[in-house]
């Protein structure tokens, strides 16, 4: 088997939001996790979800959970390892990554980051702020699974910053306008989730 899985990052620790899993706070009635499997599943091959502690927490999606492979939550790339080694054993040569809190991403990710794909495979989704500055979002990325043991390397080595791993591995960049609104706003904080209420609203 090859193609591409999805692997959506829910294992941070929300600790701006009071604790707990992001992704399974409501919004609009359906919890946030629902909306990014939603805009994910007909992208992609299969999905999984990464995330900590007990798994019985989404057995309801029937979906595998993948846990960090590493001590310590040292952070999302640690989530991207963990769907690395989960699609190495299933076969599957690349995967894309979306975060949990955030529920407007855009339809045709995966097209557009495996079109801007680097030489070696990789590649993030980015937008531009109001001033027009280029953000990087790299919880939103494609990541061939042949990169696996150099990103291991990495974090047993220290290295937690996303980029500068992709940075290393010359990662193609897929701009995404952000008009009305940027699709990569994610839920930080309980007036975040106010917020993603309205443009849910004006959607």
């Amino acid at each position: 088997m090859s193609g591409i899985a999805g692997v959506i990052l829910a294992g941070g620790k929300a600790t701006r939001m009071g604790g707990g899993d992001k992704g399974l706070r409501e919004l609009g009635g359906t919890r946030l996790i629902d909306h990014v499997i939603t805009r994910l599943a007909p992208q992609c091959d299969r999905l999984a979800i990464n995330a900590n502690g007990a798994p019985e927490r989404f057995a309801e999606f029937a979906l595998p959970v993948l846990p960090d492979s590493m001590p310590d939550h040292p952070g999302p790339l640690a989530g991207v390892l963990a769907g690395l080694d989960w699609a190495a054993a299933e076969g599957i040569d690349t995967i894309v990554t979306a975060a949990a809190d955030t529920p407007f991403f855009p339809a045709d990710l995966v097209a557009r980051l495996r079109a801007a794909a680097g030489l070696e495979g990789l590649a993030l989704a980015g937008s531009r702020d109001a001033e027009g500055k280029l953000w990087r979002h790299p919880t939103f990325g494609l990541w061939p699974v042949a990169l696996r043991g150099d990103l291991r390397a990495a974090l047993e080595g220290g290295l937690r910053k996303i980029v500068l791993w992709t940075d290393a591995h010359q990662a193609g960049l897929a701009e995404f306008p952000a008009q009305p609104f940027d699709p990569f706003f994610n839920v930080n904080r309980p007036e975040d989730l106010t917020e993603a209420a309205h443009l849910l609203e004006a959607l």
